[in-house]
């Protein structure tokens, strides 16, 4: 029998199989490694699509010792969250875990092959605070969408977190969404290539 992949292994595979629904959709993007508050945290893989959905991928060759740092970046900024779970970490982390965050089980055949079991459903977390679901947003991308609902050139040369709050004024987190989802669909450069001068940072 081949070892367990790790984390990168259990990603390829999850991309391939459970999120290969979303690769042709026009309207959803799938992301590895997105950044989160700002280089506050990293999610695994970020579906972006009517929720900002993160995937956290706990193999056999990773410890649990870093996810309660984790996910109290993630209880913050992601709408839902499903960790992906090796068997030998699925105890500790289904009692680790607040019982809004999905359970995907990876099991592997003899060849390595990786299958997913969902052994505990995904719920809308309770805890996001909307102010930081907005840091997904570039400063110049708040800056258009204020200035597309009124606001004004003085306002517009707010700081980042001050067009954060200024922009939830206005929006509901749904809004917000569809327009994290429409910003990051439109950036013309980004993700290893190089970016614009006007990324909010």
């Amino acid at each position: 029998m081949k070892p367990s992949p790790g984390a990168i292994g259990i990603r390829t595979a999850l991309r391939k199989s459970y999120l290969r629904r979303f690769g042709a959709r026009n309207d959803t993007i799938v992301l590895n490694e997105l950044g989160l508050v700002h280089a506050r945290g990293r999610i695994d893989v970020a579906v972006i699509g009517r929720r900002i959905h993160g995937y956290e991928i706990k193999s056999a060759a990773d410890t649990l010792r870093r996810l309660p740092r984790q996910l109290e970046v993630y209880r913050q900024c992601l709408q839902t969250l499903t960790l992906v779970v090796d068997a030998a970490h699925f105890p500790a982390v289904a009692r680790s875990t607040p019982d809004w965050c999905g359970i995907l089980l990876v099991v592997f055949g003899p060849r390595g092959g990786a299958r997913f079991h969902r052994v505990r459903q995904t719920r809308l977390n309770p805890e996001l605070d909307p102010f930081m679901l907005a840091h997904l947003l570039w400063r110049s991308e708040a800056q258009t969408a204020l200035a597309q609902r009124g606001a004004t050139p003085r306002e517009l040369r707010a700081s980042r977190k001050d067009l954060y709050r200024m922009l939830l004024e206005l929006v509901s987190v749904s809004e917000l969404t569809t327009l994290i989802r429409q910003s990051m669909i439109q950036r013309p450069a980004w993700r290893g290539r190089p970016q614009p001068s006007s990324r909010g940072g």
